[in-house]
């Protein structure tokens, strides 16, 4: 099984631990962020939750709706609260896709403060490893490179510099003491 597919499934229990939801309510979550995660069909949407579901990591209940319609809601259970915090521990250890650290970002809500600390500042060093890598290419490589071979160097840098920023500002943010009320 591909690594986006395993991602994904623990994306929907990093849904689900922040509320049951149907599997229509799933797909309209990631089709929210599809843009920057890519949104699965339904056809590999409803094995994944059946898998998690044979699985141990969540439970479903068929609800009857007011229009006398009925829908399967699913619910995180405590073996699927453990996968979630594995998957979310192990993977930050590793370096990790953009779309995997996005998913993470995405459930947010299950991390503690210092795991997302940690989290930010794993994917800052991955990022200065990642620049440090791109100038070496860039200076290796002579101006006579192919036109899309600069331009994709270029818009890598670019990329690179622009989520450096945004990991600089926020772990600064989320440093700074919290204040008692």
């Amino acid at each position: 099984m591909g690594d986006d597919a395993m991602n994904y499934r623990y994306f929907v229990l990093g849904l689900l631990a922040q509320q049951p939801m149907s599997g229509y309510d799933i797909k309209r979550c990631f089709e929210s962020f599809g843009w920057l995660i890519h949104s699965p069909s339904f056809g590999s949407l409803y094995p994944a939750l059946h898998t998690l579901q044979e699985d141990g990591c969540l439970t479903m209940q068929v609800l009857e709706g007011e229009s006398g319609l009925s829908r399967k809601v699913y619910t995180i259970t405590a073996v699927g609260r453990q996968a979630l915090e594995k998957w979310i521990h192990e993977s930050m250890n590793a370096d990790i896709s953009l779309k995997t650290f996005l998913m993470h970002l995405m459930v947010a809500g299950n991390l503690s403060r210092e795991t997302l600390l940690t989290h930010l500042e794993q994917r800052r060093s991955q990022l200065a490893d990642y620049q440090t890598a791109l100038k070496q290419v860039g200076e290796a490589t002579s101006d006579d490179r192919v036109l899309g071979e600069r331009l994709a160097l270029d818009y890598g840098r670019v990329l690179a510099a622009a989520e450096t920023v945004w990991l600089d500002r926020k772990l600064a943010q989320l440093c700074r003491p919290v204040m008692a009320e």
